[in-house]
């Protein structure tokens, strides 16, 4: 992939049209009804499309998706096992339970779930019951564990959550972004593989009570996970996931008026997310850059290259007008040694977050010696900086 040279000083950003990359503000190709909507890469985690994605947002039983993965990663360090029995108090029961409404895996008080069976109660039936019984018996109480949530979420980089307690049940700054629900499907789905499959199972059934997997885009091609929400303050939601072609992408909506609406915006939004956004991996072999100049060496110049691959996403009917630009820190001043970092190059995509990657000098240049340096020195007070060209 061939760029043009640098037509600017190296002490600036060099900018240049990149070609086969590039693309339009979100707002103008794609908009959606949902208050909140992502689209994302599985395997890069680019973000390919977010309205106000970033923004904290009423989760609902989305939440339970950081309930499990808090579980699971419990299971993992040998806190806990599988197998390992909760009782069920009457807190849970009746907060949780059939009195709440359908939200529940039907448990009653004194039943002794195991630790896997409460799982799938959270995943497929969305048992707010399940959800408490498992805080309770780790905890102490709901708001303990809910706390062990949050810690964990900023841990793992979800630094927008705020969990008060283990069900999505209504709770003023219970909050969660859009962004950081598909990072945590991400999370699932990369690190507990063997658990992931749970979510695509189509229902569950605890002693003779049996509830259906709410996930409206389980019949979609490709789709395995992960969890509906509602609440009457978040409208109805979703964070899906699915595979075609061996590509994953990953989408979260919120706010939308209706089950149905959930379900059509969802199919429409799973995909576009696969015919409409393309993802494009640059390596040092397949982009020619530019070289830059270096004071007070040996040669004027040195060639550079990427410092490793850069994974550029973009939506298909815009790839032609990326900017990238060659951003220096400052003069470059010999010795140069090859394969010291330089600078970074910076693709920009209208409507989405730069992304860089390393500039890496391609060979060595050596530093003039003392009548070498006085010289350029006199020619700089005579003739200015030079610019490339």
């Amino acid at each position: 992939m061939n760029l043009p040279q640098i037509t600017r000083n190296t002490v600036a950003a060099a900018a240049f049209a990149f070609a086969g990359l590039a693309g339009l503000a979100n707002a103008q190709i794609l908009d959606t009804p949902a208050s909140h909507a992502v689209i994302m890469d599985n395997e890069t985690g680019a973000i390919l499309f977010s309205k106000d994605g970033e923004e904290p947002m009423v989760p609902a039983s989305m939440t339970k998706m950081m309930t499990a993965y808090t579980v699971f990663e419990m299971v993992r360090r040998g806190e806990l096992s599988m197998s390992d029995k909760f009782t069920v108090s009457e807190n849970a029961w009746r907060k949780g339970g059939f009195p709440s409404g359908t939200s529940t895996m039907g448990l009653a008080p004194k039943d002794t779930p195991t630790v896997e069976e409460l799982l799938h109660g959270i995943i497929i039936m969305s048992g707010n019951d399940a959800c408490i019984t498992l805080a309770e018996n780790i905890s102490g109480s709901e708001e303990a564990f809910a706390k062990r949530m949050t810690n964990l979420a900023h841990e793992l980089g979800l630094n927008s959550a705020n969990f008060l307690n283990a069900t999505g049940l209504e709770a003023v700054g219970h909050v969660i972004s859009a962004e950081d629900l598909a990072k945590l499907a991400k999370l699932t789905i990369d690190n507990y593989p063997e658990y992931y499959a749970w979510y695509s199972l189509p229902s569950y059934t605890w002693r003779d009570f049996t509830q259906a997997n709410r996930n409206p885009l389980l019949e979609v091609s490709g789709a395995d996970g992960v969890k509906t929400g509602h609440l009457e303050v978040s409208g109805y939601g979703l964070t899906a996931s699915a595979v075609r072609d061996g590509v994953r992408r990953t989408i979260v909506i919120n706010g939308l008026p209706s089950m149905a609406a959930r379900a059509a915006e969802g199919e429409r939004l799973m995909r576009i997310a696969f015919n409409s956004f393309d993802l494009k991996t640059l390596t040092p072999e397949s982009v020619d850059l530019p070289e830059v100049s270096v004071l007070l060496g040996e040669s004027q110049k040195v060639p550079v290259k990427l410092g490793g691959e850069l994974q550029v996403a973009g939506y298909k009917a815009s790839m032609e007008k990326a900017k990238a630009e060659i951003v220096l820190p400052g003069p470059i001043e010999a010795p140069v040694k090859k394969g010291d970092e330089v600078g970074k190059l910076v693709i920009t995509i209208a409507g989405q977050k730069p992304v860089e990657a390393p500039v890496v000098a391609d060979a060595d240049v050596g530093k003039l010696g003392f009548f070498g340096r006085a010289i350029e020195g006199l020619s700089h007070m005579l003739g200015g900086s030079e610019s490339q060209s």
